[in-house]
């Protein structure tokens, strides 16, 4: 096991585009030019297919064909990461036998795959009545009422999820995100975050003010304290030393600068495309002495409280092939 992920300022920068200079140039600048506006617009092309073809789809078989192909491609095509996920379910379940494990790991590739597939299908899943239960969404209304709120999430079942039932109630959740790769993947997780009524600020540390500023507007900053960062996972500290390097740190300072609570929640998948929305108790931090006095003991307290979750529910954490 790493004890030391590496601090790591995260600032985002998207890819620029080649001018036609690049082609002139010739040799790999030339190649670069033609796999940009061939190879990566023909896979843009794909993607967008794929991902609008899926809504054609009824609701039950777009997820289960989502779960067949996590089953069939993870141990063919991500087999460094199958090995990875392996090696940690030997550190995060000791007592369990390889059967056991095993038996997670196969869960946790039907999850991948339906995640997937039900990117395009989010909004209509979460907006189905009794696909969603324990989302009491007036619970969550009355306490946004009451303040500025970080919302911790967690990278379980299908977080997805929550976003579009919060905002047909009035919640307006704001959250900076990494861009996965491709321009097409890129463009289609922006347009269904929006779609579900996501806020999106600047990813990395460009989104720190932004952030900042609604907190202090009495609004709400959606983030997730479970990481995998450039393969590593940084949070939750499963016994390695802490750190103030991530999200979990983030999440602190932000509640402590903006005087917000912090509200903790997950969303499991039940079966299927059916899932439980769980909110825990509000966490509002104590007093310190002196700003940042406190930080490493919030930190903490925060890591003890969704470690558990995580540990608990391995079969759908998307951050299992991470490493340790």
């Amino acid at each position: 096991m790493s004890t030391k992920p590496g601090k790591t300022v995260y600032v985002y920068k998207p890819p620029a585009a080649p001018t036609f200079a690049e082609f002139r140039a010739g040799g790999e600048r030339r190649r670069a030019f033609l796999r940009y506006y061939i190879k990566d617009n023909l896979n843009n092309l794909v993607d967008l297919a794929v991902h609008f073809g899926l809504k054609l789809l009824p609701t039950d078989l777009c997820s289960a064909a989502g779960a067949k192909i996590g089953l069939f491609a993870m141990p063919r095509f991500h087999k460094v990461a199958v090995r990875r996920a392996r090696e940690n379910l030997k550190v995060l379940m000791p007592e369990a036998s390889e059967a056991e494990r095993e038996t997670v790991l196969r869960k946790n590739w039907e999850n991948q795959g339906r995640l997937m597939t039900e990117f395009s299908i989010i909004r209509r899943v979460a907006l189905t009545p009794g696909r969603i239960k324990s989302l009491d969404v007036n619970e969550l209304v009355e306490i946004a009422a009451d303040g500025p709120l970080v919302l911790a999430g967690m990278h379980l079942g299908n977080w997805e999820m929550m976003a579009s039932p919060l905002s047909e109630a009035g919640l307006r959740l704001n959250a900076n995100y990494v861009p996965p790769g491709g321009r097409a993947r890129a463009w289609i997780a922006q347009k269904v975050r929006l779609d579900n009524g996501v806020v999106l600020m600047p990813p990395g540390r460009d989104g720190v003010k932004p952030a900042l500023k609604v907190l202090k507007e009495g609004g709400i900053v959606s983030m997730f304290c479970d990481e995998g960062f450039r393969g590593w996972i940084r949070g939750p500290f499963f016994g390695r030393p802490p750190h103030l390097d991530g999200n979990l740190a983030l999440a602190v300072k932000l509640a402590r600068r903006g005087g917000a609570r912090i509200v903790p929640w997950y969303m499991l998948r039940d079966d299927g495309v059916n899932f439980t929305f769980n909110r825990l108790p509000v966490i509002t931090l104590p007093p310190e002495e002196s700003p940042g006095a406190r930080l490493m003991d919030d930190v903490m307290m925060l890591n003890d409280v969704l470690e558990p979750v995580i540990r608990a529910h391995l079969d759908q954490w998307y951050f299992l092939d991470s490493a340790l």
